[in-house]
This record gives structure tokens, sequence and C-alpha cells, in this order.
């Protein structure tokens, strides 16, 4: 199994930006133990503590760090098969979502980072949470370097990471029949399906965003090219 299945809630939690949804709210919300939570704010901590010094994430956004960042992660975690033993998290940069799902119990998660200071911050952050993941100092830049480098997967996460159709096109090579891809996108998302479909088959599940009045997630199954393409 991958991971806990945890309530969520059933409407966005509304936009705060002053720090008012923190760590109790996230507990009231998700129901996590008091342990998941314990390694969740020791995450936060390290996150802002690092900001310091290398850019993880916007720093305005860490005023609402909890309801942008740590919640938007931690709304997908229902959506993962309880078969997927192999979860890999796409430019994973501070952790979103991917780093946060591991240290929720979700196992089988690979983080996958091209810049080098952001793993070096990713492997304290898995080192002091005891979260089951791994780090990986990858660039996916070009088709067939993902299938090379990281195999097939069952599960592809990802969070601001590329358009859909380019990002569909990096990660294709590790795509197989049983895949999900499952992406935290923004207001622009029909316009990238529309391209994407240009040039790709799938099934498209659209979820609202918990976290983000304006946010969808998106999970695609039976990926394929367009035979034209």
């Amino acid at each position: 199994m991958a991971g806990p299945q945890l309530r969520m809630p059933r409407a966005p939690v509304g936009e705060s930006g002053d720090g008012s949804y923190g760590p109790e709210a996230f507990l009231r919300d998700t129901g996590v133990s008091r342990e998941t939570l314990g390694r969740l704010k020791s995450y936060a901590d390290l996150l802002r503590h690092w900001q310091r010094r290398i850019n993880l994430t916007s720093s305005a956004s860490l005023d609402d760090l909890w309801r942008r960042h740590i919640l938007d992660s931690a709304q997908i975690i229902g959506l993962i098969p309880d078969r997927a033993q192999k979860i890999v998290d796409i430019g994973s940069g501070a952790g979103l979502p991917g780093l946060v799902l591991a240290i929720m119990g979700v196992r089988g998660v690979t983080l996958v980072e091209a810049n080098r200071k952001k793993c070096a911050f990713l492997e304290e952050a898995v080192r002091l949470t005891a979260a089951s993941a791994a780090v990986r100092n990858l660039r996916i830049e070009a088709e067939g370097r993902a299938q090379r480098d990281l195999g097939p997967a069952d599960v592809i996460l990802a969070r601001a990471v590329a358009p859909l159709d380019r990002f569909l096109g990096l990660v294709f090579g590790m795509v197989t029949s049983r895949t999900n891809c499952i992406l935290l996108k923004g207001a622009r998302v029909e316009n990238e399906i529309l391209e994407a479909t240009r040039h790709w088959r799938m099934q498209i599940e659209r979820l609202p965003s918990v976290s983000d009045p304006d946010g969808t997630i998106l999970r695609l199954t039976e990926i394929s090219r367009e035979t034209a393409y």
C-alpha cells in the first residue's frame, strides 16, 4: 500500500496569507497523527531556515506555508493507487509534493531535482524527518533521459515544472499502461490540456484544489502519443 488514506476538506480552505492557516488547521483538515504533524513542523522549520541561503520557493509564499505548500501537496495523497511501489516526483525543488507525501507515510518516493543545492536540502530534510524517500540529482531535459535514468514508474508527480505537452514528452519513457501522472496545475490548465491533446491521448480527471481556488489537480492515465506526432 502506498500510504495512509486521510480525510481532506471538500472545498477550498480559502486564502489567508497572514499565517493564520498553520499546523493546527492542517491537523483539523487532514486528521494526521500528532507524530506526523511534528515531522511536518520539522520540515517547515528547515525549509524556512534554508530559504535564507538558497531560493527553494517564493519567499512571500512562506507567510502561508501550511496552506500554499504543505496542504497543497498533501491533498493528493488519496489519489495515489494502493498498488503503487515507485513514485517519482519530477522537479521536486523544496520537496513539493513528493517529500510532504513521504513524511505523511507514502512509501517508495524518489525526489528528482537538477539543482545540487536543492538536493542537499532534500537530503537533510529526508534525514531529519526519517521520510521514506530517495533523492536523485538529475536534469530531465531531453526525451529518453527519464527512461534511461529512472525506469518505469507507477506514479509520476509534478508541481509547476513545465507545460503539460512538454512535460509528457520528458517523462513518457517512464510511462506504462498502469502509470498515473498526478499534476498540480494553476489557472491556465485548460489551455495546457488543449495544447497537449494535439499530440497525446490520455484519460483526464480534473479535481478542484482545496488549497487554491484557481488550482486544479490533474490525474492522467492511459497516456500514449498521437500516431501522427
